[in-house]
């Protein structure tokens, strides 16, 4: 649909997959959040504006006996006629969900296209993950809705509560009109869970996927892939080290300053974003003494706590191989930085995104089981190179739930 489509035409051609919401408690959007974890820059940006509130429409309310609904905060009860076909979605998170629940042929669109782990999908066989020829809605720190209406979505899977702290200018009449003229919205943003505006109900990764699993009624894809994650918990839990004998990890930002000697320090975090690290046990070296989500350190702090590991968030996801280590070379020339422990026992290791659906969490759970507790799981040598003898899970299984052989 184009942007000089009607929105009676876009009523009439939507007329099989509509939205029924919940309201839901509100409070404000208190939006910058100061926090150095983002997808695209170390700093978060946004301003204040009022929580979405969705509210019933009679007018779009389905009476098809095989309609559903799913339920999830923000946006209350969203009411289905038939599983959606085309869909778009904010980032990995929940763009990585779709694709694991068989979905990657209907993406129409992503808010960011960029900054995926891409080398996570492709050591996946027989499962082709390109953005070649997707649109990416956000650009210029500002997002259109004519590009709602000309990807023309079944679904939109995002937390508008934090589209709206990326571009403020959005409104609830905004989201109001792109569920009721386009396609229902459901997300929320699970990422972390210290952010002023979302004053409502937090998911796990694992609860947030069953309920897009219900979105897609992809029930037998999300049970596969929920035994795969339990079998490689199980597998973690059973090898880990006591956990006095196990590394300090500090983690930084591989967008930090390193030319200036400025890092970002973060402490482990209970949302989505760190689920990796909480369940391998990892000793966040920074987390008594950040106040805070995020700190900015220079090498005499770093020296201060001094951890055994240091692990560069967004490592896998924001910069190449190359420009990884030409950024660990300039860390082990400073005077100050060859000092660390880290640099001088060669510990300094690529890290994951903190927007990570299933698929992209089992990458991130093996590779951090490898790098911090190498006797108990073998060692790291960067991805792509682990044998499926080391593997911690199983690529080809992950291909087949993906591609329906389950």
């Amino acid at each position: 649909m184009s942007d000089n489509d009607t929105t009676t035409d876009a009523r009439t051609r939507r007329s099989y997959l509509k939205y029924g919401g919940a309201v839901i408690s509100g409070g404000l959007l208190a939006g910058c959040t100061g926090d150095a974890d983002s997808q695209s820059t170390p700093e978060s940006t946004g301003s204040d504006a009022s929580t979405v509130t969705a509210t019933p429409d009679a007018t779009t309310t389905p009476t098809a006996a095989d309609s559903y609904t799913v339920s999830m905060e923000p946006m209350g009860e969203v009411q289905f006629d038939s599983a959606p076909e085309g869909w778009m979605a904010y980032f990995s998170t929940y763009g990585d969900m779709a694709i694991a629940l068989g979905q990657l042929e209907g993406l129409a669109g992503l808010l960011f296209t960029e900054n995926w782990p891409m080398a996570f999908f492709d050591a996946i066989p027989n499962v082709d993950v390109t953005f070649d020829d997707i649109p990416q809605l956000m650009r210029e720190g500002s997002l259109g809705k004519e590009a709602f209406y000309e990807i023309d979505a079944d679904v939109h899977l995002f937390d508008p509560n934090f589209v709206r702290v990326l571009d403020d200018t959005w409104s609830d009449a905004d989201f109001t009109e792109v569920r009721t003229n386009i396609g229902p919205i459901i997300g929320n943003s699970i990422r972390r869970r210290n952010d002023d505006w979302h004053d409502y109900r937090y998911y796990s990764l694992y609860e947030a996927f069953d309920r897009i699993a219900d979105v897609f009624q992809e029930r037998e894809r999300y049970a596969a892939f929920a035994d795969l994650h339990d079998s490689l918990l199980t597998k973690i839990n059973n090898g880990l080290p006591p956990e006095g004998e196990r590394p300090t990890v500090g983690l930084l930002s591989i967008n930090s300053d390193f030319e200036g000697g400025s890092f970002y320090a973060y402490p482990v975090h209970d949302g989505n974003g760190h689920k990796q690290y909480r369940d391998l046990g990892m000793r966040g070296a920074f987390d008594d003494v950040i106040d805070g989500s995020y700190a900015e350190w220079d090498y005499e702090q770093l020296l201060d706590v001094d951890p055994d590991i240091l692990l560069f968030q967004y490592g896998f996801s924001h910069v190449s191989t190359e420009v990884f280590e030409d950024r660990m070379t300039t860390m082990r020339e400073d005077p100050l930085g060859q000092q660390l422990a880290a640099v001088q026992n060669d510990r300094l290791y690529r890290g994951g995104t903190s927007y990570q659906g299933p698929i992209i969490n089992l990458f991130q759970t093996e590779a951090a089981a490898k790098q911090f507790y190498p006797e108990a799981f073998g060692e790291w040598h960067g991805l792509g190179t682990t044998s499926d003898a080391e593997q911690l899970f199983d690529r080809q299984r992950v291909a087949d739930i993906i591609n329906g052989e389950i």
